[in-house]
């Protein structure tokens, strides 16, 4: 007999085991009654009649997937390597089950499709300077396809753009060739506008011979505070003009 009332106990444990299914908040659990759907139930305690009744558990939290390494050829046919992370998460438990068979295995293999499909629209140059908006684009896309499983992508980050030495080296050189344009423009912007400056100069001296004059003593000024050199300079004929006018007057 205790026998007996010991294997009663053990199929009443078994059955409540089976009948009654506690759920976390962020769980939800999607029921089926006779093998259709019936409701999603959750979260708390939730009883489920055996063999009648069958649930399956679903985690709403957000799910950080990160894609493995992919190789692309961008449009100006250069091979690099990349990798992202997608971040997404289960807003209608139904359509995740019923819709999907594995909607993990669905979104990763649609994520890495897509990334290989999106980067290889854009140039290099684009992969490493707009991430931001191939982020964007990558993101829009997933969303939209995986909304028929009741998945909401929420953000795309591209981690790694990897390119092999060669092209690293001729980054490299393309970067140098780029800076020292730069600077062969700036520096003839620079002696464009010192032309311009001097020419309005002569233009204003030339309508004062006396300024002229001025800026010709100040000139010998500077010149004789250096006392290390002999400097032979011709006196202007402006200069000594009025003094024989005034010596020819007397006279």
């Amino acid at each position: 007999m205790p026998q007996v009332y010991v294997t009663i106990f053990v199929l009443i444990i078994l059955l409540l085991a089976s009948t009654l299914k506690i759920l976390r908040e962020y769980e939800r659990g999607v029921v089926f009654l006779l093998g259709r759907f019936w409701k999603v139930k959750g979260p708390g305690l939730v009883i489920i009649i055996p063999v009648i009744q069958q649930m399956v558990r679903v985690d709403l939290r957000t799910i950080v997937h990160d894609v493995p390494t992919q190789d692309v050829i961008s449009r100006d046919n250069v091979s690099v390597k990349v990798n992202a992370v997608v971040y997404f998460r289960v807003l209608d438990p139904e359509k995740s089950i019923i819709q999907v068979e594995d909607f993990f295995m669905a979104t990763s293999q649609l994520a890495q499709t897509t990334l290989r499909s999106v980067l290889g629209q854009h140039e290099l140059d684009e992969m490493l300077a707009e991430r931001d908006k191939l982020n964007n684009d990558i993101r829009a896309i997933l969303d939209q396809q995986t909304d028929a499983w009741g998945i909401k992508v929420s953000n795309v980050e591209i981690k790694h753009v990897d390119l092999d030495e060669s092209m690293i080296r001729a980054i490299a050189r393309q970067a140098e060739a780029e800076r020292s344009r730069r600077a062969k423009v700036i520096h003839a912007e620079g002696e464009q506008q010192a032309a311009e400056k001097l020419v309005e100069a002569a233009r204003i001296l030339s309508q004062q011979p006396q300024a002229i004059q001025l800026r010709y003593l100040e000139t010998l000024t500077e010149i004789a505070g250096d006392k290390t050199h002999t400097l032979v300079f011709p006196l202007p004929m402006d200069l000594i003009e009025p003094l024989l006018k005034l010596k020819e007057g007397k006279v």
